[in-house]
């Protein structure tokens, strides 16, 4: 089993994706509200920074916060919640779309699964 990590930045995509991992049998996830180190720096008045200057250029200026979405799926579940994500959200390699990874699990209890 894996912990898949989704950190949606664009949140208006968020319902279409649990949507969707609900049709392909993912059930069950935590949604957290979270704002990235960039975001928060940028808007704590260091934007002087060279690197976090930068930034401005592909920082969306009317999201404050994005989501992060932690489940538990089958390692046989991580291609086709991938590619979930993909369809809604786009190409992952663009800047400000969504980070997911999965990190393994090696024990479990409390879930019906």
């Amino acid at each position: 089993m894996k912990l898949l990590v989704l950190v949606l930045n664009k949140v208006e995509y968020l319902d279409e994706i649990l949507e969707g991992f609900a049709d392909a049998g993912i059930g069950g996830a935590t949604i957290i509200q979270s704002r990235g180190m960039a975001r928060e720096l940028y808007q704590s008045g260091h934007e002087d920074d060279m690197f976090l200057g930068s930034l401005r250029a592909i920082l969306d200026p009317d999201r404050e916060e994005n989501n992060t979405i932690l489940t538990v799926v089958k390692d046989e579940q991580v291609e086709a919640a991938v590619k979930i994500i993909e369809r809604v959200v786009g190409d992952l390699s663009k800047p400000d779309s969504a980070i997911v990874f999965t990190v393994p699990v090696d024990f479990i209890k409390g879930i019906g699964r």
